[in-house]
């Protein structure tokens, strides 16, 4: 009986054992794949509308643009202790890059003045072009970029965006190199319309977001509360990539079914 006793609470203590060490296992995976390889953003701000709407969830490469200083400037929580801060690392440049941005690309990055919070915008302006905005087409080099009306975009849920328009004119731009993606603008001659030409400097590019009245970016010095300025390539964290999950911010812990009556399926697993 006793060795009976003894062999079942070995068998038990195995199991625990086991288990630790799947769960640890999992951990270090995840940690490795969140710092290298792809990191979960989600979408706090319309300024990415249509492309990207608030309740995204999406991956970011890291390695496509290589590493930079700022690729692993992140901070977690671990309840009872001081959260865990990583970066920036002690060197220039990048390293182990894939590709450089390329206009259409959408980027995160961490923002210019404070070298720590995550922004999302749509690649524009290479180091060396000249950008600027005249009645709500924007010019690259000069030459405009083609925009074609496609028709009206509403929100979902009927609410009027925060520049009072229940309804928005939506188009379709076509970049020089061919890429193509949907913008709203709804004062094609507002103040964001309307802009200085700029010449994009080395190492640096220029952003914008796809919702062009609601979008601090590029158009406007970085300042503090203000627009983001033109963004330097050792402040890149990687390219978007895919959606991984989508929810129209209705859901509730307290209510698991809203967890799939309030997700947009149609949105899980679409590319950037």
């Amino acid at each position: 009986m006793a060795a009976a006793a003894q062999h079942s609470k070995k068998k038990s203590e195995d199991g625990i054992w086991e288990t630790v060490k799947v769960i640890v296992q999992a951990l270090l995976i995840a940690f490795f794949v969140r710092t290298f390889l792809y990191q979960p953003f989600n979408i706090p701000s319309g300024s990415m509308y249509p492309t990207l709407m608030v309740g995204d969830y999406l991956f970011v490469s890291k390695l496509s643009y290589g590493y930079g200083k700022y690729s692993f400037n992140f901070s977690f929580g671990i309840p009872g202790f001081d959260s865990i801060k990583f970066g920036p690392m002690p060197f220039d440049g990048r390293v182990f890059f894939a590709e450089l941005p390329e206009r259409g690309d959408v980027a995160v990055f961490k923002l210019p003045r404070d070298n720590e919070t995550d922004y999302i915008k749509r690649v524009i302006g290479l180091p060396g072009d000249r950008i600027q905005m005249r009645d709500g087409v924007l010019y690259i080099n000069g030459e405009a970029v083609k925009k074609e009306f496609i028709g009206e975009y509403a929100n979902a849920d009927g609410k009027a965006f925060s520049y009072g328009h229940a309804k928005i004119p939506m188009y379709r731009e076509t970049l020089p190199n061919g890429v193509s993606y949907e913008v709203l603008d709804a004062e094609p001659k507002g103040g964001a319309d309307n802009t200085d030409e700029y010449l994009v400097p080395p190492d640096k590019y220029f952003m914008m977001g796809d919702n062009r009245d609601n979008s601090q970016d590029s158009r406007w010095e970085a300042r503090v509360g203000g627009a983001v300025g033109m963004v330097p390539q050792d402040k890149l964290v990687g390219k978007a990539q895919f959606m991984m999950w989508s929810t129209d911010g209705g859901a509730s812990w307290i209510k698991p079914w809203t967890w799939f009556t309030n997700t947009r399926w149609s949105r899980i697993g679409d590319g950037i």
